[in-house]
């Protein structure tokens, strides 16, 4: 499949815009309730991995079911395939940093097919790496491309919530600006999801 980087930042922001209420307000909710222990586990796995795959499909996802206790089922599993990651990533950082990131990016999908298809964590990591391999660059630069939109975006948001040093203002322009990084995040995973998985 011929996949571009505009093609897929296009999408994003096509996804982002089309469902940013359920995004949005999916994402105000976990940073709301980030602090709630065990909790947070779920609406983590919720917004990150579960509504990524809703929105791959061309489903819209209620900002409420982050908080569907079916997301907390994944707990050990989540937390494993991260170690995993983790324990793999570590050693390749001794080698110049560039395979720790080329191994980082193959395992992309570990987690949203450790949910969408219930694998345990070794064979998430496995299929991910497949799915990705011939198009790491195009999810490293795809990926790169949307946090500098957002952290540009983020900059003057900033900068107007500090020209206008009202407190309570403050918060929810900063509150906004958290939930506006994980509405790019959720709609750049869904997209990926849905050409390299879905598609192939």
């Amino acid at each position: 499949m011929n996949i571009s980087l505009g093609l897929v930042l296009n999408q994003t922001f096509n996804t982002a815009i089309k469902n940013i209420p359920s995004i949005l307000g999916a994402a105000l909710l976990w940073v709301i309730t980030i602090w709630v222990p065990y909790i947070n586990v779920g609406t983590t796995i919720a917004l990150f991995y579960g509504m990524p795959l809703e929105l791959s499909r061309g489903k819209v996802m209620n900002p409420t079911a982050i908080f569907d206790g079916k997301y907390r089922k994944y707990m050990g599993e989540f937390f494993s395939c991260i170690g995993l990651m983790g324990l793999s990533i570590i050693p390749a950082l001794f080698f110049m940093i560039v395979p720790a990131i080329i191994i980082g990016i193959g395992w992309t999908f570990a987690l949203l097919l450790l949910v969408d298809h219930e694998m345990n964590p070794a064979e998430a990591m496995t299929k991910s790496t497949q799915y990705t391999y011939g198009y790491k660059w195009m999810i490293f630069f795809s990926t790169l491309a949307i946090y500098i939109i957002y952290f540009v975006g983020a900059m003057i948001l900033g900068w107007i919530a500090g020209a206008i040093n009202v407190g309570f203002i403050s918060f929810i322009v900063f509150l906004f600006i958290i939930a506006l990084g994980a509405t790019l995040s959720v709609a750049l995973q869904g997209v990926l999801y849905r050409m390299l998985v879905l598609k192939n």
